[in-house]
């Protein structure tokens, strides 16, 4: 059901049972989502020693309890929130202690997540073991930006490898949240059609009028990783561009803006600004929320050349998916052709979704 050729040329788009599928929804569950890296927020969240942040990791879809701490050693670790006893959730709320302590019964958990005291509990037999600690998580920090994952497939080089390497000269560690220009949207389509929609710029001269104003269409390009792609958007002649080390491999070229996409659900848009981070969560086989955060390290050139007017685009592009929601549906529709020169990115999305369902 899920085959898609390798030769674009060739290839099908792959089965539309992967948009409309109850079935197909909840295998993602844990074949995609559960082993890939997800973000989690930024150091902000856990900024001192003594610090606790309670979240849901996807709420919607893998709904799992998860918690930041930040111990009395600087370290900042991703931990389970769900006490090993009766399975209460320990922290509520962001908060400061020197450890967890469940409201239930009473036990405590270092900020390490090892198992500290529990009353009433000198009798028991073999106690505490292993399994008394609570789950600590990978977490990979890159900046300010932190990620973890329930059961990686890989590591998060594999995932981030590209990226880190192509924009590492990006003052990443001087980039400031900016929930004043953060937005998150409810879309009513599936959060693939979401993210193909992203990975291709083929709609950008029908959909987008204002983007297309600012970056040269006929200089897009597409460079495809293992676990990623980057849509490189080059700048018109007096555009607002990157300032570009010599040591770049883009270095002469005019770019406005690096459109990062990481396997399944992330986007990382670069302009000279800071960064616009996309995260689209999955709410059900025919919805999805799409985060938008904003980082900003130059206000100075904010609302400026491809990185203004981002919630236009955003607009237009909801405006899109939701209509191929609804036409997929349609019992004269099962599959689709590439245009070679400008949908590898949506082909090499199709193909790891193929991979990862199995």
């Amino acid at each position: 059901m899920f085959y898609v050729d390798p030769n674009i040329a060739r290839a099908k788009t792959i089965s539309k049972e992967v948009y409309t599928s109850a079935e197909v929804y909840l295998a993602s569950r844990e074949r995609i989502f559960a082993a890939s890296w997800q973000f989690i927020g930024d150091i902000g969240r856990v900024p001192e020693p003594g610090s606790i942040w309670p979240f849901t990791l996807l709420e919607g879809l893998l709904d799992e309890p998860l918690v930041l701490t930040h111990d009395s050693n600087g370290k900042i670790r991703c931990l389970s929130n769900v006490c090993t006893h009766r399975g209460n959730l320990l922290a509520y709320e962001p908060c400061k202690s020197n450890r967890l302590r469940c409201k239930y019964h009473g036990r405590l958990f270092g900020l390490d997540g090892r198992f500290q005291y529990m009353p009433e509990f000198t009798t028991v037999e073999d106690f505490p073991a292993e399994a008394d600690h609570l789950k600590e998580l990978p977490l990979f920090q890159w900046g300010n930006l932190l990620f973890t994952s329930l059961a990686p497939a890989f590591t998060p080089e594999k995932f981030f490898g590209e990226m880190m390497q192509r924009v590492g000269w990006l003052p990443l560690d001087q980039m400031v949240f900016r929930p004043d220009l953060s937005k998150d949207y409810q879309v009513k389509a599936h959060w693939a059609l979401y993210c193909e929609n992203y990975l291709e710029g083929f709609h950008i001269p029908f959909v987008h009028g204002g983007l297309n104003a600012v970056l040269d269409w006929g200089s897009y390009s597409t460079e495809l990783f293992p676990y990623a792609n980057l849509q490189l958007g080059i700048g018109k002649k007096g555009d607002m561009c990157f300032e570009l080390p010599s040591d770049s491999p883009d270095f002469g070229k005019d770019v406005a803006a690096y459109y990062f996409w990481l396997f399944p659900n992330m986007m990382f848009n670069f302009y000279p600004w800071g960064l616009s981070f996309n995260l689209v969560e999955p709410q059900g086989p025919d919805s999805c929320r799409v985060r938008f955060m904003v980082y900003v390290y130059d206000e100075s050139r904010l609302n400026t050349g491809a990185g203004s007017g981002l919630d236009q685009v955003e607009l237009e592009d909801e405006e899109i998916v939701e209509n191929v929601q609804r036409g997929i549906r349609s019992r004269f529709y099962q599959h689709g052709r590439y245009a070679p020169g400008h949908e590898q990115g949506t082909h090499h999305f199709h193909q790891l979704l193929s991979a990862f369902l199995g």
